[in-house]
């Protein structure tokens, strides 16, 4: 199967009229499923989404190759775009995208559509054949094109191959470096990063093997034996790979962009002399993801933190939402007012729910703090961190003695294996059978036993402050976590605010729900909803696609999914980001202030009847809404015509 097959006429837009990333996405993806390529829209659009909340997948130099790979997708296909004026895409490095090629894998895509697609990443290397793209006016004259290159380049690569044998034959004491390619999906980046790293490796005289660790699988895989004779290692990737069998190496561990754009300045680092030793772990940690040399300490404890939150909210929604629909069926069936502290478990069915959601809610805490520690160790911390999250529970001091719990577990086995790192090989298995669960349950275990004594006072006195809220003081945390809501739609102090009220409900179930989880809903709610505000009061102020996107936003809003603010947020942050502020604090604010309490969290208006006041709270979320959107609409500058 040659590009060619893939690159199809009917899935081609000579002619590209989106200005803004969201909307060529939007105009590709519909002219895919125009074309009959994927069978729904809205799936095969979530999966290009995602792939880009990673990483842009605007290579730089003009390119964009936005990629997904799921059930949606009927047939393997390449989409070409060309945009005449270009398109802001928040390409690597900061210049308008001209030509684009979207990839859609069916999920069970075989190694010779993924060949097809590697072949297409490695040919956009090459600024010839990007400028001959640049100039096809037709889509026979993109098919023509890519015909005659990939006739060169096999033509091409049988000459290097003959050249390079001759080469080392002549010259063995040529530098060697050995590296690895990996990007989620595995579909484009991998392949690129191989082919960038290896012809600039040619041109400096430097001989180099690049294991890919794409969608086929591991190809080219490194032996033992290249990596012992390597002057030094590149990890050219954004997922995880196998990192052991490293130890001892001078290794550079950059994303794969860096393969792509930056491959003479890793393999001059990985030469120099002046790249990080790489030290294992010595056990089989094969999926091991390591820190990144060009990360923060700040950057890292985030995603340790993220890793555990995110395994963790499922357990907290499931189970939340199941609790909440115990209390709801008891109201319903109705509880003689003597028996209303057994409210959710008073008749059989109403049990079932809240027995059956306890089990799940029961590991929020252990969850949180097992995958925390696994973060920062990896399998070894699983234990220990599971152990930490279930003694804080148990000990009172709640998610924030399972937060430090998590932590503590998992530099607690970092220290074990640095401690056991000079035993003897013959006690090299069992020390993650053995030492690693029985030393740091041990050592983890008593220091959290010491932990959980201030914890359990800070945790009774939060529990208490947010048990008492009232008055000006709810008011004031409402409004000030419905504003964290807006701030940066699903980053960092967005989770910080979701996370602080998904922790109160745990303490608040027997009191009806938390004000807290209300007001951090009704913050998150509002974005979406003001855009869908803005593009209908002030229709002569956006594009056409963006008015469009302002119908999706509403269904994203109601649903709680503040995210979909995100595109607007990103192309003027400077208008947008005040105003969702300002309408997200005010509806946090007067949730507070009438104290409305929610049990589920999350659902939006599918929770609704959770609500202690669903009207008012609706009629607060739409006055933050519309405050919002119009103070968006007026300082928003007219689209320019």
């Amino acid at each position: 199967m040659d590009i060619n097959d893939l690159l199809i006429k009917d899935a081609m837009i000579m002619d590209l009229q989106a200005t803004t990333k969201k909307a060529a996405i939007d105009e590709m993806v519909q002219k895919m499923y125009d074309a009959g390529r994927i069978s729904d829209i809205a799936v095969y659009k979530e999966g290009i989404l995602n792939r880009e909340a990673q990483t842009s997948t605007g290579l730089g130099d003009g390119i964009a190759m936005p990629h997904a790979k799921n059930s949606a997708v009927k047939e393997a296909t390449v989409l070409f775009a060309k945009s005449k004026n270009g398109v802001d895409y928040e390409s690597l490095d900061g210049q308008p995208t001209y030509l684009f090629f979207m990839i859609a894998a069916p999920e069970g895509a075989n190694d010779t559509h993924l060949q097809a697609l590697a072949a297409l990443s490695r040919l956009l290397i090459n600024p010839d054949f990007v400028a001959k793209l640049k100039a096809a006016e037709t889509p026979d004259q993109v098919q023509a094109t890519f015909d005659a290159a990939e006739k060169a380049k096999a033509a091409e690569e049988k000459a290097e191959a003959q050249a390079d044998a001759e080469e080392k034959i002549k010259d063995t004491n040529r530098r060697y470096v050995v590296a690895v390619t990996a990007c989620p999906t595995g579909i484009a980046h991998t392949y690129m990063a191989e082919d960038a790293l290896k012809k600039k490796a040619k041109e400096m005289g430097v001989d180099i093997k690049v294991e890919t660790n794409g969608s086929e699988g591991i190809k080219h895989r490194l032996t033992d034996e290249e990596i012992a004779r390597a002057d030094g290692v590149i990890i050219a990737a954004d997922k995880k790979v196998e990192m052991n069998r490293f130890n001892g190496k001078e290794l550079v561990n950059r994303p794969v962009s860096d393969g792509i754009r930056k491959p003479e300045e890793l393999i001059n680092l990985a030469l120099s002399g002046k790249a990080p030793v790489y030290h294992g772990s010595g056990e089989d940690t094969s999926a091991a993801e390591e820190k990144s040399d060009n990360g923060t300490v700040g950057q890292q404890i985030y995603k340790d933190l993220m890793n555990g939150v995110s395994h963790m909210l499922p357990f907290v929604i499931g189970g939340g939402i199941m609790i909440a629909l115990s209390f709801m069926i008891d109201q319903f069936m109705g509880v003689p007012q003597s028996e209303l502290a057994n409210l959710g478990n008073y008749n059989q069915a109403a049990s079932w729910f809240n027995q059956i959601g306890g089990a799940a809610f029961g590991f929020m805490l252990p969850v949180l703090a097992g995958f925390i520690a696994s973060s920062i160790a990896d399998r070894p911390g699983l234990i220990a961190g599971f152990a930490a999250g279930a003694l804080a529970n148990a000990g009172g001091a709640g998610f924030l003695g399972a937060l430090i719990g998590g932590f503590l577990a998992g530099y607690v086995i970092i220290f074990l294996k640095k401690l056991f790192k000079n035993l003897p090989k013959s006690l090299e298995g069992i020390k993650a059978i053995l030492f690693y669960p029985f030393f740091g349950l041990m050592i983890t275990g008593f220091l959290m036993l010491l932990v959980n004594v201030p914890m359990k006072a800070i945790n009774d006195g939060l529990n208490g402050f947010l048990t008492g809220l009232s008055g000006s003081n709810a008011i004031l945390l409402g409004a000030l976590l419905g504003g964290m809501m807006a701030i940066d739609l699903g980053g960092p102090i967005n989770k910080a605010a979701y996370v602080f009220g998904t922790a109160t409900l745990a303490s608040t179930v027997a009191q009806g729900g938390s004000i807290v989880m209300a007001a951090v809903m009704a913050g998150g709610m509002v974005p979406p909803l003001a855009i869908f505000v803005a593009t209908r009061l002030f229709k002569n102020k956006f594009e056409k696609s963006q008015v469009d996107a302002g119908l999706t936003n509403i269904v994203m809003g109601l649903s709680f999914v503040t995210e979909g603010a995100i595109p607007f947020a990103a192309a003027d942050p400077i208008r947008v980001i005040p105003s969702f502020v300002v309408g997200s604090a005010l509806a946090g604010g007067l949730v507070g202030a009438v104290g409305i309490k929610l049990l589920a969290p999350h659902g939006g208006i599918f929770v609704v009847l959770l609500l202690s006041h669903p009207l008012l709270y609706l009629l607060f979320i739409a006055i933050g809404a519309i405050v919002s959107g119009v103070i968006y609409g007026l300082v928003k500058k007219p689209v320019a015509q």
